[in-house]
Parts: structure tokens; C-alpha cells; sequence
């Protein structure tokens, strides 16, 4: 009896070494899961970017030209009001400022063949964002403009080589 008095007691020596062990693997584990879930996150991300580049690469066309139908600062005009692609290219016209606007070929200023009418987009634009577009498969100069704001110069031109 005097023995177990001058020794601890296998239980709180177990529970003393428990203790100590459940602390160290627990400050290892914690260091480790911070690590692991610090890379695995990076990884993530990597993966998501990944994925969102693929995605709006095929969700959204890619434009030879975007055309802006108003000046950022209320301007009548396209911007830019003259541009140059390649035969086959689809150029995007937005809306942007003093509107209503809308996008009609001229008749006597477009490739011989094409119809001026076909390619027109005579229904205005009324919002901010709104977009039309169109694909030049015929070589040659097209001009166009705005019909609520011609004559203001409201006029472009798209060179299709």
C-alpha cells in the first residue's frame, strides 16, 4: 500500500501521457490541415480560373471589333466610327449613351451584292448594353449609320479585306 502512495497511479500516469500525446498530435494535425487546406485551396482557385477562362471562351463569341453607338461622355458618333477586318469576322455594336440609336447600311455604300437591308438593324437600341451583330463574309467597304441621329454625322464605315 505504501508503493501506490509514493508512485502516481497508472491512471493519471495515463491520463498525464494522454494528455501530452493528445496536445502534440493535435498542434500536428492543426499545422498539417493548415498546410494541406492552404494548398488545396490555391489548387482550387487554380482550377476554378481554369474553368471560368474555358467557359466564357466558349459562351462568348469572340468580336473582331466592338463598335460603341454613343460617345462614353453623351457624343453622337461611333466609336470607333472606321475599322478594319478580315473577311468573315462579326463585328458587335453596343449601346452606350444618347440614345435611342440603331445601325442601317447604306444602300449605295456597301460590296456589290450585298443587301443593305439584310445587314440593317433599323429597330433602335433603347438601353444601355444593347447589342446587335454582324458577320462580314463579303470584301469591301460598308458604310452605315444612325437614322435618328444622320444628321448629326451620326456615320461609320467597316473595311472587310
Amino acid at each position: 500500500a505504501g508503493d501506490s502512495t509514493s508512485r502516481p497511479s497508472p491512471m493519471s500516469t495515463i491520463a498525464s501521457s494522454f494528455t501530452g500525446v493528445k496536445v502534440v498530435a493535435k498542434t500536428s494535425v492543426a499545422k498539417t490541415s493548415v498546410a494541406k487546406t492552404t494548398t488545396a485551396s490555391f489548387e482550387n482557385v487554380k482550377k476554378a480560373a481554369v474553368v471560368a477562362a474555358t467557359t466564357l471562351a466558349l459562351a462568348s463569341p469572340a468580336f473582331a471589333a466592338t463598335i460603341k453607338l454613343g460617345g462614353d461622355n453623351g457624343e453622337l458618333g461611333f466609336y470607333p466610327n472606321s475599322i478594319t477586318v478580315a473577311k468573315g469576322e462579326t463585328v458587335e455594336f453596343v449601346n452606350n449613351k444618347a440614345f435611342p440609336h440603331n445601325v442601317v447600311f447604306d444602300e449605295d455604300n456597301v460590296p456589290a451584292g450585298v443587301n443593305a437591308d439584310a445587314i440593317s438593324h433599323e429597330d433602335y437600341l433603347n438601353g444601355p448594353g444593347e447589342k446587335v451583330t454582324n458577320k462580314f463574309d463579303v470584301a469591301g467597304t460598308y458604310g452605315y449609320y444612325c437614322e435618328p441621329h444622320q444628321g448629326a454625322g451620326m456615320a461609320g464605315k467597316i473595311i472587310v479585306q
